[in-house]
């Protein structure tokens, strides 16, 4: 029998990216990734020793080529999948420079909450998705 020790521990940055029509961005995981073909929050992991707002920065210039101007901490959580704990580190971002666009080849779109709340997302996810 594992316990919590025997784990992954996984910390990784979520980035809340708005629209002039407060339509939030969201991004098809790819399928051949853990959790593959359900839409997230764009974001990734933090490497070691790198601050949570860099990674961010970086994750999301690499994920869907945007620069981030400004962005402020919303929220944290912990989710236990059976064999990893996901620390997700939540941040809300209130400027950016570039047009969003899937730079893996992953499908993109902008959604409304209510939109959101019919989508096939991770189960990390949901705990934003109730604070939104």
């Amino acid at each position: 029998m594992s316990s919590q020790h025997d784990k992954n521990r996984i910390h990784v940055v979520v980035g809340l990216v708005y629209n002039s029509q407060n339509q939030i961005l969201v991004a098809e995981r790819q399928a051949h990734k853990f959790q593959g073909g359900r839409w997230e929050f764009p974001g990734g992991k933090i490497e070691p020793n790198e601050k949570p707002l860099y990674a961010l920065k970086r994750e999301l210039q690499e994920e869907i080529g945007i620069q981030i101007l400004a962005a402020k901490s919303f929220s944290q959580f912990k989710h236990d999948y059976p064999d990893k704990i996901i620390f997700l580190d939540v941040w809300k971002i209130t400027d950016f420079q570039n047009e969003p666009h899937g730079k893996e080849g992953q499908e993109i779109k902008w959604v409304s909450l209510h939109e959101l709340l019919t989508l096939d997302i991770p189960d990390a996810n949901w705990d934003i998705v109730k604070l939104l």
